[in-house]
């Protein structure tokens, strides 16, 4: 009898513990396969230089951005202008380090605005769908119709004057159909769960349902589109500066700087280069943060990485 019992206890061990591996916290499979791949670790570290060149600039930036220098226009990199100069005699290293400021805050604000929005839209069309679901759906379909580029053309060249606030809204609007659409589809996927329906059962508002029971679990694959969303915005604001639309003279703007040097292109590539490669490191490094946290937050992806 001893023995069986000694036996059956070990079988019942053996399956608890094959029943109950050790645990590891989500930070930690989140960061196993964030910082397990070197582009993303690449991006990761691109944007953190970004933002502490952006936080650190009037430390960092050599020159005053602003200050024009004729004497010194069009120099070539030396020892005490390493990017040389524009056509006005401003230092380009400056400008571009200032420049960083300008592209993070049109950024951040254009897609969190844009986001809140979107995510609103999306929330109320996939609850209370019917009429409201066909309405949101309809007005993105048209905003989805027309080129994003033509819409931020449109909406910046309405109001003179090419403002900071004025970009953020043009490029903020063009992105929320997209934002609409991404959190409409969760939702539709996370309302047929049971603790939705337990929530309506138990009299839950509306507003306390999607705020507290469909926007947490539909809300993480939208990071992905948030992160990767910024990298596109600051590529539309380079757009529209380069078109003269965006920020005006003589705030440094990476877009307007490349329009600016377009005509030295030949004798002097640096003034449309330097700015270019700006651009192109800070998209490619958000793009790879965003492909890193969406394979992070994949169940799929995660259990295979």
């Amino acid at each position: 009898m001893a023995d069986k019992s000694g036996t059956a206890a070990t079988t019942v061990d053996a399956v608890g513990l094959i029943a109950t591996p050790p645990k590891r916290s989500e930070w930690k499979r989140f960061s196993r396969v964030f910082f397990g791949r070197k582009l993303y670790l690449i991006g990761f570290i691109i944007v953190m230089i970004i933002f502490i060149t952006a936080i650190f600039a009037p430390l960092l930036a050599p020159y005053d951005p602003l200050k024009n220098n004729l004497p010194q226009r069009l120099q070539n990199p030396s020892v005490h202008h390493w990017l040389g100069t524009d056509q006005l005699g401003r230092d380009i290293l400056s400008r571009i380090i200032y420049g960083t400021q300008i592209s993070l805050v049109i950024g951040f604000s254009a897609v969190f605005a844009s986001a809140i929005i979107g995510m609103l839209m999306g929330l109320a069309a996939a609850h209370f769908g019917g009429w409201v679901f066909a309405v949101i759906m309809r007005v993105t379909d048209v905003l989805m119709a027309v080129p994003g580029i033509v819409l931020m053309m449109l909406i910046a060249g309405v109001v003179e004057g090419g403002g900071v606030w004025i970009v953020i809204v043009a490029l903020g609007f063009g992105s929320i159909p997209g934002f609409c659409r991404m959190m409409c589809g969760q939702a539709l996927s996370v309302k047929q769960n049971d603790y939705v329906m337990a929530g309506k059962a138990i009299g839950m508002s509306n507003w306390r349902i999607m705020l507290t029971q469909i926007f947490p679990n539909a809300f993480p694959p939208l990071m992905v589109g948030i992160t990767m969303g910024i990298g596109g915005v600051v590529l539309g604001e380079a757009g529209l500066s380069f078109l003269g639309i965006g920020i005006q003279a003589p705030t440094p703007s990476w877009g307007g700087m490349v329009m600016d040097g377009q005509r030295f292109l030949l004798d002097h590539p640096l003034l449309s280069l330097a700015p270019g490669v700006a651009i192109m490191l800070l998209v490619f490094g958000f793009n790879m943060v965003g492909d890193g946290v969406r394979d992070a937050i994949d169940p799929k992806l995660r259990g295979v990485l």
